[in-house]
């Protein structure tokens, strides 16, 4: 009998010191926004690839933050405000919350979920899915918590994708192509590509808040007009002459907010496509940035990227509706015709046509929004351009950067002045409304309910 304790007792010792060493502690796995950001710049790096249009793009983030928000908000209801339920057409989640879930590692993976649902290359985010999720596993995250939190993370992400499916955009894929006319003023294609316009229909699709595509109608262009004593043509000759009188910076402004993902370069009989992010991607980036600078955690990280993401989307729909309904002639189309036949912009013209800018509405709406959640004056060391070839800038504030995001489209050539004003109006009530409709704070919501 004494032989048996002896035996047995420096088993079950070495037994439990293994169990203590493999045994590690998980908590910390995931902390701040960082993962989000990676997995964000896998999805703007997919975008790019498969050509996704700025209002398309801005949809594909909405949705994909908006799961990850989701688990936040249902892991921390103390907190945070679910926004399924308060955004249009949408309903509060059923999904039950595991016992042994680790909420961030469920956010994640309801962001993966859908964020590879809305693309067309689903390998590039599995392969970068799996190679987190593996890194993930080496921090010690037990098996069936592993397995439980990512269950329940894909499949939030099912009920987010079942909302998207009903917002028309699957139904506007087959909807008429634009019809270029004759009519003076209206757009036209514009080299090199002449390609044909992009989303006329996008006024279409669900919104997340406004009331309605047109909710915000802002002052149309000036009449259209050939006299040199028209207004039309002055803002024309204001696009020719800053161009001839830029300074450095100016041209700096104009390229880091190119944002083209259309831009085509020629060389001899050959065209190839530069690969460009959106400027509805820049702003994630910036709203990524600003979390890690103002030191949000991973929930404060994933709350920026939803709201910013919904204030780019209705931001694309608002300009998107008055592009369609002006349809106005770019300046390139109206100098050579009109001006000088060899002038060429400094920035290539996108496909689509002029009023308003889509930079001003869009970056206008993303930083009204970033200063609801971390006040205007936070600098910004905004490195977003950096993976495609550009410096960084740095901003003091986020109307400082959406600003400069603005007249950037006039030193590039490629809109009048009063499509930036204008825009830029349009923006700032797109993103008022948005703060006065829904809310990411639990208390904030009971006020209104």
């Amino acid at each position: 009998m004494r032989t048996f304790r002896i035996l047995v007792i420096p088993v079950l010792l070495s037994l439990m010191i293994f169990s203590c060493q493999e045994k590690k502690d998980y908590s910390q796995a995931i902390t701040d926004g960082s993962y989000f950001t990676k997995a964000q710049n896998r999805v703007t790096e997919t975008i790019i690839h498969d050509i996704f249009s700025p209002p398309v793009a801005a949809r594909i983030y909405s949705y994909s933050s908006l799961a990850a928000y989701e688990v936040a908000a249902a892991t921390d209801p103390t907190n945070y405000a679910p926004l399924m339920g308060q955004l249009n057409g949408s309903e509060p989640l059923d999904v039950k919350v595991p016992e042994n879930v680790y909420a961030p590692l469920a956010a994640l993976a309801a962001y993966y979920h859908v964020g590879t649902a809305l693309i067309f290359s689903e390998e590039k985010m599995n392969e970068h899915r799996d190679a987190i999720f593996a890194e993930l596993q080496e921090k010690g995250i037990p098996d069936d918590v592993f397995e439980s939190s990512v269950a329940y993370g894909q499949e939030v992400g099912k009920k987010v994708i079942e909302y998207a499916k009903k917002d028309n955009y699957h139904q506007s894929r087959s909807f008429p192509k634009y019809t270029v006319t004759n009519e003076p003023g209206t757009w036209q294609p514009t080299p090199p590509a002449y390609m044909e316009a992009v989303e006329p229909h996008w006024n279409k699709i669900r919104t997340f808040v406004l009331d309605s595509a047109s909710q915000f109608k802002i002052a149309p262009p000036p009449p259209f007009s050939t006299d040199p004593n028209s207004e039309f043509f002055k803002r024309a000759l204001e696009v020719v002459e800053i161009q001839k009188n830029m300074t450095p910076d100016q041209k700096d402004i104009a390229m880091f907010w190119d944002c083209n993902p259309y831009k085509m370069n020629v060389k001899g009989h050959v065209m190839f496509a530069e690969k460009k992010i959106t400027p509805g991607g820049h702003w994630m980036g910036i709203a990524s940035i600003a979390s890690a600078a103002a030191g949000k955690d991973w929930r404060g990280t994933v709350e920026a990227l939803a709201m910013t993401a919904i204030s780019l989307n209705e931001a694309f729909i608002a300009c998107w509706d008055e592009k369609y309904r002006s349809r106005t002639i770019r300046p390139e189309t109206y100098i050579n015709q009109h001006i000088d036949e060899n002038w060429v912009p400094l920035l290539q013209t996108p496909p689509f046509p002029e009023h308003t800018s889509g930079h001003s509405v869009a970056s206008t709406a993303a930083s009204y929004t970033l200063a609801q959640l971390f006040g205007d004056q936070l600098h910004i060391v905004d490195s977003t351009e950096v993976a495609y070839g550009l410096p960084i800038r740095e901003f003091d504030s986020f109307s400082q950067a959406a600003a400069e995001a603005a007249i950037s489209r006039f030193y590039g050539g490629i809109h009048y002045m009063p499509a930036i004003e204008e825009g830029s109006k349009q923006g700032q009530k797109v993103g008022e409304l948005i703060w006065q409709k829904i809310s990411t704070k639990p208390e904030r919501v009971a006020m209104k309910n």
